[in-house]
């Protein structure tokens, strides 16, 4: 855990400057938009990068690396298998070298810069939004779950056509992006239900569907698995890993409730709003229903991600006098539950064949 503990540390204090050095200006309806130093954004992109691409485990890295140096990616063999897009890139690289830390890097490269991209453009605080992309265990899912993490942030990078209503190129997108991992797929019925409105009837009526899932799980998860059985995740019926923690669903729902008390000035200052608040509450839904099986915390992974963009702006729906209260105590909260999620819960060790001998 050193190194990511060094790397969390150096990668918030890079962000933090890169704030510092702002360029502020100031939209046509008197919305302030702060661009961050591009120079101390690049260095906190850049440990992101090295940390998670030169990694040797964590989750299914062992896996992706094993199945890499033991497949021949021809065309025959990369159509025959499923996210033919994940399969493509692997051809690609392989033409290059048998070693699998390449497409280790080149993954963790593509992910981290598509996800520090939209949050340089739509972060108030981008600090904040990077310091909980770590703390919050996103940045160790996407060493875990390479593909569908891969498809999510190709997806998040589409943010402008969802907030401009530009649907022909944002499910261009998601189709690219479900070449990767095919639950992708959920974001084009999910583009008509976020594109309205938030904290309408249907914001709460979605927030009821889960918790009525959760108190008849039983019911609903035989019907659903018997609707996918013969898909390729038919499989999870039989997943038996227990659900989400409920202080999981606690940490998805606190920014959420923050930003519902404070709906009108929120709407004020930070743009598309709406938009955001919606996927946020789309992440809470899936993360409760995950309590009853792990396996539909999967699907949130589309949506958490905008739950980053939101907790950026919430400090600034407080008294301007309350403001660094809650910025520290939002800094307190994150890195406590980063401990107990990674130390005490995961126990996560990080390993890498190169960082290890620079910090031997």
């Amino acid at each position: 855990m050193t190194i990511l503990w060094i790397n969390l540390a150096t990668v918030f204090m890079l962000a933090y400057f890169s704030r510092y050095f702002a360029v502020v200006t100031f939209s046509s309806n008197s919305i302030a938009i702060v661009k961050p130093n591009k120079l101390f954004i690049c260095g906190s992109l850049l440990c992101l990068i090295l940390v998670s691409g030169l990694r040797a485990n964590i989750g299914d890295t062992g896996a992706y690396r094993h199945a890499y140096i033991l497949n021949n990616f021809t065309w025959d063999y990369v159509k025959s298998q499923k996210d033919i897009g994940f399969g493509i890139l692997q051809m690609i690289l392989k033409n290059f070298t048998n070693d699998p830390q390449l497409m280790i890097f080149i993954t963790a490269f593509i992910t981290n810069v598509l996800i520090i991209g939209v949050f340089y453009k739509y972060s108030r605080m981008i600090e904040l939004s990077i310091f909980v992309y770590i703390t919050s265990g996103f940045f160790i899912t996407s060493m875990n779950g390479i593909r569908q993490c891969l498809a999510a942030a190709i997806v998040f990078a589409a943010t402008k056509f969802l907030f401009d209503g530009n649907w022909k190129r944002y499910f261009l997108v998601v189709l690219i992006a479900t070449s990767i991992h095919e639950t992708a797929l959920i974001l084009i019925p999910i583009y008509f239900i976020v594109r309205r409105k938030a904290w309408t009837r249907a914001t709460f009526f979605l927030i009821s569907i889960a918790i009525i899932v959760v108190l008849g799980f039983n019911q609903f998860s035989t019907v659903l698995f018997a609707a996918i059985q013969d898909t390729q995740y038919g499989g999870y019926k039989d997943f038996a890993e227990g659900g989400a923690n409920v202080i999981r669903v606690a940490v998805e729902g606190a920014p959420l409730l923050i930003a519902f008390f404070g709906r009108e000035k929120l709407k004020t200052i930070m743009p598309n709003s709406d938009y955001i608040v919606n996927m946020a509450v789309l992440s809470l839904v899936f993360m409760i229903i995950s309590t009853q099986n792990w396996i539909f915390a999967r699907f949130s992974i589309y949506f958490t991600l905008y739950q980053f963009i939101l907790i950026s702006w919430v400090v600034k729906l407080f008294k301007e006098s309350n403001q660094r209260l809650i910025y520290f105590t939002i800094l307190i909260c994150y890195l406590i539950y980063h401990y107990y999620d990674s130390v005490i819960t995961l126990n996560i060790l990080y390993r890498s064949e190169f960082l290890d001998q620079i910090f031997r």
